[in-house]
């Protein structure tokens, strides 16, 4: 099972990425975390993100995309994985088929905007791995420290209002036309995300054709 998840900033999809993973017994493959893991083992594609960052620049597409090729090549995913943050524009997607990355589902987590400004302000995100939670939604079982490493709960800057609004719109402009891109090929899956996690979870699975 090769998925991409879909939404907007805010929709849920690193949350769902994580049960789902769980679930299927597959990788979540976060593109930022990959990004920086490849930087940090000194691959030579990770060499080449590191000189475009280190002059202020933009990571070209096609080295985003062979960065998660490179990762999708491992052992762990000889099964499936999730993708979780690319592709975000057409252009992506189309490096993604060039790249030869397979992809067998694209599920769309769909969310009113007015939920996700709501939903965003109550986000915290481990300063040490990253895992997200919600104070509300997704609590950790201790307050402000992260249940998978003990790393502190912060909230990113991206998560204040202003900021979340224009990333919506960056995402309604960019992104969202990933949708067209993917129905036509046969693989698009579109989620009501305007409930609770669980249910979102299993809507998901039994789209994939999965039980819970």
């Amino acid at each position: 099972m090769r998925l991409i998840l879909l939404g907007a900033p805010g929709a849920g999809k690193g949350t769902q990425a994580e049960v789902i993973s769980k679930e299927l017994a597959i990788p979540a493959i976060s593109t930022g975390n990959v990004l920086r893991e490849a930087i940090r083992n000194k691959t030579p594609i990770g060499l080449e993100a590191k000189r475009f960052m280190d002059n202020g620049q933009l990571v070209p597409d096609d080295v985003v995309i062979g960065i998660v090729e490179e990762r999708v090549g491992r052992d762990d995913c000889r099964n499936g994985y999730i993708l979780d943050g690319v592709p975000r524009t057409i252009a992506q997607a189309e490096a993604l088929e060039r790249f030869g990355v397979a992809i067998d589902n694209v599920v769309s987590i769909e969310i009113e905007d007015s939920v996700i400004e709501c939903r965003m302000s109550g986000r915290r995100v481990c300063d040490r791995c990253g895992a997200s939670y919600h104070i509300t939604e997704n609590p950790p079982k201790t307050e402000g420290v992260c249940d998978a490493c003990g790393g502190e709960l912060v909230v990113r800057a991206d998560d204040k209002p202003e900021t979340v609004r224009e990333r919506l719109a960056v995402f309604h402009r960019l992104t969202e036309p990933l949708k067209a891109f993917y129905e036509a090929r046969g693989k698009l899956l579109v989620i009501d995300g305007n409930r609770p996690i669980q249910v979102v979870h299993e809507e998901i699975l039994a789209a994939l054709g999965k039980s819970v």
